[in-house]
């Protein structure tokens, strides 16, 4: 092996994290407007605020499904990667329990359309809860665990079970500006603590 080698890896890693960065930024950029405007809004909307061509967006991901779907996967993994960071620097593991439901919330409730894309006829879609609770239920359950074993929450609380009231809180949310879903989430996290805290 040479140098000349060395140096061509180094700048084919170097551009592979770059790509992944680009990507990230485009799948934030896509996430934020359809946060705002559904998942119908038009591609020049997301081109625009990622500061891309269209082009750049239709190269990614041919159609709206592939774009859905890796906006989805994007979101769901930062979820993911945010439970143990928030455990291992959090105050207590009950706060970062607190914090990581707010992120699931945030989740949850800027999605407006995806809902019915995802119930819809579309094959793509299909896998894509199955990945939603492979990723996120270890997550939950391990904060749960944690608060559990230091003694801030009742220990009879299972992931799937929060998870689904978290969502069931927020089904609909965006739909009633009268409802504060984030305000019922608050109360239900409260009501984990155990009686004596």
């Amino acid at each position: 092996m040479n140098d000349d080698d060395t140096g061509t890896r180094q700048a084919a890693r170097g551009k592979r994290a770059d790509a992944r960065r680009n990507e990230g930024a485009l799948l934030d950029a896509a996430a934020a407007v359809f946060a705002a405007s559904g998942v119908e809004a038009p591609v020049r909307d997301i081109a625009a605020r990622a500061g891309v061509g269209t082009g750049t967006i239709y190269r990614h991901f041919p159609t709206r499904a592939d774009l859905i779907i890796a906006v989805y996967r994007h979101q769901v993994e930062a979820c993911a990667e945010a439970g143990p960071d928030l455990l291992e620097n959090g105050p207590t593991p009950y706060a970062a329990l607190g914090r990581w439901i707010d992120l699931f919330v945030d989740f949850l409730v800027t999605k407006h359309g995806l809902a019915a894309a995802l119930r819809s006829d579309n094959t793509a879609f299909e896998e894509l809860h199955t990945y939603f609770l492979d990723r996120l239920l270890p997550v939950c359950a391990r904060l749960l665990a944690a608060a559990a074993e230091a003694g801030e929450i009742r220990s009879d609380i299972g992931a799937y079970e929060l998870m689904r009231g978290v969502g069931n809180i927020c089904i609909s949310a965006e739909e009633d500006s009268r409802y504060d879903a984030r305000r019922v989430v608050e109360l239900l996290i409260a009501g984990l603590r155990r009686p004596d805290r």
